[in-house]
């Protein structure tokens, strides 16, 4: 297949464009900057710049195209939520994916389907609720974003395209994601739960969070709301003390909630939230993890 993937160079991108090229795939980036990912991936890819994704991107960048694979979008938890960081993150996500379907929308030959990331964040604070791809979403910030963002994606159902739409859980693995900053304060034996530590973490290992987009991309029996995350989700509490245990440091030192607030400000309900999302969608297509439980991930993610 010929697959089309935006946010290449990010933390998941890269493993998927891992995964399509090792399987056979030609893989097409379309990016802000092409050095970066000629850096990642050679002369693997074919590579189209998009400079700003408040314009539409290039319509060559689609010729022969099967699939596209949308990941773009400003880190969540990159910057302090001002306003100006707010309009970053819903312009990189809702504004970017509406240009990428007005260009579709033109094509003489269409791709076949669309795979669109969106997040967890979606269902809001849920405490100990189980929550799967049919339960209710929220109404704060993030859910405002993932609702927006989803409905921009949606519109390619509305040309015949099939559509999926991935909501990412918290994800793990080595170099990136919520272990990259988590790490050296774990190694120095100064981690520990976050807030209560009873909250839910719904987490995900990077390969596998990119197999399901990967998967979605090329089984066309796959469409709609899909939730990306391991079947096991894991309180706060649990996550550091199994962090603590692979790294063989303590695990104990808490961070306080009111510390985060003063600190992150509104951004801290990324760390202080919880939901227990389980992937009700992937279980039922028979997904394979590689690595399913907590222990694997972060045995994989710290060695």
């Amino acid at each position: 297949m010929k697959i089309l993937v935006t946010g290449a160079t990010g933390f998941v991108g890269q493993r998927v464009v891992k995964q399509l090229t090792d399987g056979g795939d030609q893989v097409v980036v379309l990016t802000r900057n092409i050095a970066k990912g000629a850096l990642y991936f050679g002369n693997k890819c074919q590579y189209f710049m998009w400079s700003d994704t408040a314009t539409l991107p290039p319509k060559e960048a689609f010729d022969g195209v099967d699939a596209v694979i949308n990941l773009m979008g400003e880190g969540i938890a990159d910057k302090r939520w001002d306003e100006s960081q707010k309009k970053k993150i819903y312009d990189s996500r809702i504004v970017a994916t509406s240009n990428l379907i007005e260009v579709i929308k033109g094509l003489s030959k269409k791709p076949t389907s669309f795979i669109s990331a969106s997040a967890v964040g979606i269902y809001g604070n849920r405490s100990d609720e189980e929550i799967n791809e049919s339960s209710t979403t929220a109404d704060d910030f993030l859910a405002r974003i993932c609702k927006d963002w989803e409905q921009a994606a949606s519109k390619a159902k509305d040309l015949g395209i099939r559509t999926a739409i991935i909501r990412i859980g918290v994800v793990i693995g080595k170099d990136g994601g919520a272990l990259k900053k988590m790490l050296p304060i774990f190694k120095l034996g100064a981690g520990g739960p976050v807030g209560s530590g009873k909250q839910y973490m719904s987490w995900i290992h990077v390969d596998d969070i990119a197999g399901m987009f990967v998967r979605a991309a090329k089984d066309s029996t796959l469409d709609g709301i899909f939730n990306g995350t391991s079947p096991y989700p894991a309180r706060s509490k649990d996550f550091a003390r199994e962090l603590g245990k692979v790294l063989h440091r303590p695990a104990f030192a808490p961070a306080p909630a009111l510390a985060l607030k003063l600190v992150f400000g509104e951004m801290s309900q990324v760390l202080l939230d919880g939901q227990k999302v389980l992937p009700l969608r992937f279980k039922e297509k028979k997904f394979s993890y590689r690595y399913p439980t907590l222990e694997m991930a972060l045995t994989e993610s710290t060695r």
